[in-house]
């Protein structure tokens, strides 16, 4: 995230560890913009000058059309310029709450990435049997990652169009906020050839993160514990966005993010 509390420190680990793969996480909904919000008055609340809070907020507007294509491609190419700026090299793209599988979203997202040299993008949709593999997870969340699953097919499209690399897919998407060692291991059990991205959410559940408006708390110390099941794995290798660059199929690589 371009502007956040930890931003500062997180691009202070990054440049202290360059082979890390770096993505712009961009932002759309709950946070604060990069432009002035008089230049992209359709993404803010006029009242505060930041995103919308929720994204049922956010998407309201969006399926109405009452958000504004350039304005999307603007804010995510400010946030993307913001963090090169500042001597991070950007290996892929992604977005805050997934709004990037819309399509309406994701075409201005990698128009502005173009512009910024970034040619690789998050594949923000979890196959079949990923689901099925992390017993724990709500039916609330099941049923949402399989009914955003009917887009897939039209964002594929859409990336391939614009030049981009991507994943097979991301796994783990129906375990945030459940995920543990024991699913972990469930879906690296399971993980057929291919490229596919672990999309976890560790952290320390510490008095910094008190102050950050976010309902994953005490699961942040489970997942970043969890993480640890990785290494029973050694015939996954390990990758990083940086790595997707080439056409070349690779087998059984899994990139975890």
């Amino acid at each position: 995230m371009a502007r956040a509390p930890a931003t500062d420190s997180a691009l202070d680990l990054s440049r202290a560890a360059p082979s890390l793969g770096v993505g712009c996480h961009v932002v759309l909904v709950d946070g604060e913009p990069v432009l002035p919000p008089d230049q992209i008055p359709s993404l803010v609340d006029a009242k505060t000058g930041n995103f919308h809070i929720t994204l049922g907020a956010f998407l309201r507007r969006l399926l109405t059309g009452r958000i504004r294509a350039e304005e999307i491609e603007a804010e995510t190419r400010a946030q993307i310029e913001s963090l090169q700026s500042r001597g991070v090299h950007i290996t892929h793209i992604d977005a805050h709450k997934h709004t990037h599988m819309f399509p309406i979203v994701l075409r201005p997202v990698l128009r502005a990435a173009h512009a910024c040299g970034i040619r690789a993008v998050r594949n923000p949709f979890e196959p079949a049997w990923a689901v099925r593999a992390s017993a724990g997870a709500s039916l609330a969340r099941i049923a949402e990652v399989t009914l955003l699953r009917w887009m897939q097919p039209r964002c594929a499209k859409v990336i391939a169009e614009a030049g981009f690399t991507t994943t097979d897919g991301t796994i783990a998407m129906v375990g945030t906020g459940v995920l543990n060692t024991a699913m972990v291991r469930s879906l690296l059990n399971q993980l057929p050839e291919g490229l596919w991205e672990l999309v976890t959410h560790p952290g320390y559940n510490d008095t910094d993160l008190a102050r950050v408006r976010t309902r994953l708390r005490a699961s942040r110390e489970i997942e970043r514990n969890a993480l640890i099941a990785v290494r029973e794995f050694p015939e996954i290798d390990l990758i990083s966005f940086a790595d997707l660059r080439s056409s070349e199929p690779l087998n059984n690589v899994s990139s975890v993010g």
